[in-house]
Order: structure tokens, then C-alpha cells, then sequence
């Protein structure tokens, strides 16, 4: 008999089920009234796979890290971040999916930071409100979904995750991405739709294995291509672009040290044609840059002057295959 897989269907206590309970890799308990664990569950000692979703559990005990879990489905119960164990490090294995979607987590849990080996991370339609800026050590993580929280910033340490193929932040009030996610040159699948983005960070062009981008229901759809008005310069600011723009000597003992500071914070307008700096004062403008050589894209562009605005040219109208990735980017 080679018996690994039992359901609730299957007696726990039953005589079979205690004589060959070492057998069992799979136990699936999904969308039964479970408040809370059978006793009997810590006897299936070579437990590899365990799906608990559907439930009505409030509690995930200690002693299931007794198991030698590879995946754990937790997802549609009514858990806190209060009623997960202390830790998800599991007996003589390494975790490689968890599943917390759907439950009641107001906060990141930092328990499955310490999951190395974890792959796949799913706690999407939570009240997660953010992302724990240690996110980082989960060097293994392939799948990230955090979809429909109350997720409002992204760190920059998401960035570091340089196996993750896939990036679920739909649904959130998410503003602003780093340009640390540039880093990301795994990944594939890049969900953001149903967020607060007015603009992406021109540095996601660098990702070059991205196959599919969701953008639709953010305001950067709506009005990507409006500028946003500039206040005049201060005197301090025409002053510097003067000396920096026509080479007029600086350095230590020729000025300040905080003018000479604010000399060197000078930024280069991207106008290609100008040679212009800014320093405080800035006009920021949204334009459609190419993307992997499939999408066209809004990004924002920081400009000297509201003169070095140029022009969108203007394109044929989309159809086909070109048409089909700017409406799967822009709406989904």
C-alpha cells in the first residue's frame, strides 16, 4: 500500500488512517466549517503538502512546525498576524510555498522573513498596509503577491529579490515606485493595475524579460500625458544655473562651503538638445517612452525648463499586435 494523499473525507482517527499515517505526504482539508486543527494532524509525521483554505480558523498553532511542510495553504480563513505561529521554519525541510490570502493580516508578517528557501508568497486581499523593508532576505522568493491590501509604498529593498519573476501589487493605493524595481531582471509578470500611479520611473525600462504589464485604473492613464505647472525659480537657483551653465569658476575658498554644496547638486535636463542644469526647480513631464520593444509606456522626465518640452509625434493609429500590448498595458 502506498496511500499519500487523505481529505477530511477520510477519518483522522480512523484504525487505517493511524496504521499508514506515515505514508501520507498530502492532506487536504480545504472548504470544510474547521475552527480549529484535529489533535490527530502532528501524527502525519512525513507531511510534505497541507491545504487548510476555506476554514473557518482563527489560530495556526505551534506544533505545525512539527511537519515537514514544503506547502502550506492557509488562505480564506479569519487569521490575524496574532494567531500565526512565532515561526514558519518547518521540521527537516524547507518551506517553498505559503499561502495567507484572504484572512485578516493588517501588517507584513515578518515571521516568513526568515524563510530563505520560500519561493512562492501569497497574502493578497488582506489589510496589509506595508512591506517589510527586510524583504530582501527572502533571496529565493519567485512569486510575490500582495494584491487588494492597503499597500500605500514599495521599499527599496524590493529590489534586491533577483529571482523574482513575478510582482502582484494590484489593487492597492500605491503612488510611487522605486527605481530600484530596474533591478528586477528576472521578472516576467509585473501587476499595478487599481493603484494611485501617476507615472512609472523611467528605469523600468530595463526590464527586458517582462512579458506582461497591467497599468489599467491608475491615474497616469487617465491624464499621462498632462505636465505639472512650475513655480518660478528663486534667485539662488538663477544665480546657480548661471554659473554652472556658463563655467564661471567655484570650489572651496572661492565660495561657501553650502553654496559650493548646492553647486555640485546640479542635475542635467534630459532634453538632449539642452544643456541646461536644475537644482530645486524642476518641470516634470510625462511621455511615452518605448518598453521592451512591445509596449509604449508614460514615464516622467525631469526637465530644466517648460521650453524643453517636446512635442509627442504623432503616431498611426494602433491596431493589430501593437494595439493589443498598448490596451493590455493601459487597461489589462
Amino acid at each position: 500500500m502506498n496511500l499519500t494523499v487523505i481529505t477530511l473525507d477520510d477519518d483522522l482517527h480512523a484504525k487505517k488512517a493511524l496504521k499508514t499515517h506515515k505514508d501520507f505526504e498530502t492532506l487536504l482539508l480545504n472548504h470544510n466549517r474547521l475552527t480549529q486543527l484535529p489533535p490527530a494532524l502532528t501524527k502525519f509525521v512525513n507531511l510534505k503538502v497541507l491545504d487548510l483554505s476555506s476554514n473557518c480558523l482563527t489560530q495556526l498553532p505551534e506544533a505545525i512546525c512539527n511537519l515537514p511542510l514544503v506547502t502550506l495553504i492557509a488562505k480564506n480563513n479569519n487569521l490575524s498576524n496574532k494567531s500565526l505561529p512565532k515561526s514558519f521554519v518547518m521540521r527537516n525541510s524547507a518551506l517553498k510555498e505559503l499561502n495567507l490570502s484572504g484572512n485578516q493580516l493588517t501588517h507584513f508578517p515578518e515571521q516568513v522573513l526568515e524563510l530563505r528557501q520560500l519561493r512562492y508568497f501569497y497574502a493578497g486581499a488582506n489589510r496589509i498596509t506595508a512591506i517589510s523593508k527586510d524583504i530582501w532576505k527572502m533571496q529565493s522568493l519567485q512569486v510575490l503577491s500582495l494584491g487588494g491590501n492597503q499597500i500605500s509604498d514599495v521599499p527599496d529593498s524590493v529590489g534586491m529579490l533577483s529571482q523574482l519573476q513575478a510582482l502582484v501589487l494590484c489593487d492597492n493605493v500605491i503612488e510611487n515606485l522605486p527605481t530600484s524595481i530596474a533591478h528586477l531582471n528576472s521578472l516576467k509578470s509585473l501587476l499595478l493595475h487599481k493603484n494611485r500611479l501617476r507615472h512609472l520611473p523611467k528605469d523600468i525600462i530595463a526590464l527586458k524579460n517582462l512579458t506582461e504589464l497591467s497599468l489599467r485604473d491608475n491615474p497616469l492613464v487617465v491624464r499621462f500625458v498632462q505636465d505639472i505647472a512650475m513655480k518660478p525659480p528663486t534667485l539662488m537657483e538663477f544665480a546657480a544655473r548661471v554659473v554652472k551653465c556658463t563655467g564661471i569658476p567655484y570650489g572651496p575658498g572661492i565660495v561657501p562651503r553650502t553654496v559650493n554644496d548646492y553647486l555640485q547638486s546640479a542635475n542635467c535636463c534630459v532634453n538632449p538638445k539642452c544643456k541646461g542644469v536644475f537644482f530645486d526647480n524642476r518641470v516634470e513631464h510625462i511621455k511615452f517612452v518605448d518598453f521592451c520593444g512591445k509596449y509604449r509606456v508614460p514615464l516622467l522626465h525631469y526637465l530644466c525648463s517648460s521650453k524643453c518640452i517636446e512635442p509627442e509625434p504623432e503616431l498611426p493609429q494602433t491596431s493589430g499586435a501593437n494595439g493589443y500590448m498598448m490596451r493590455k498595458v493601459l487597461l489589462g
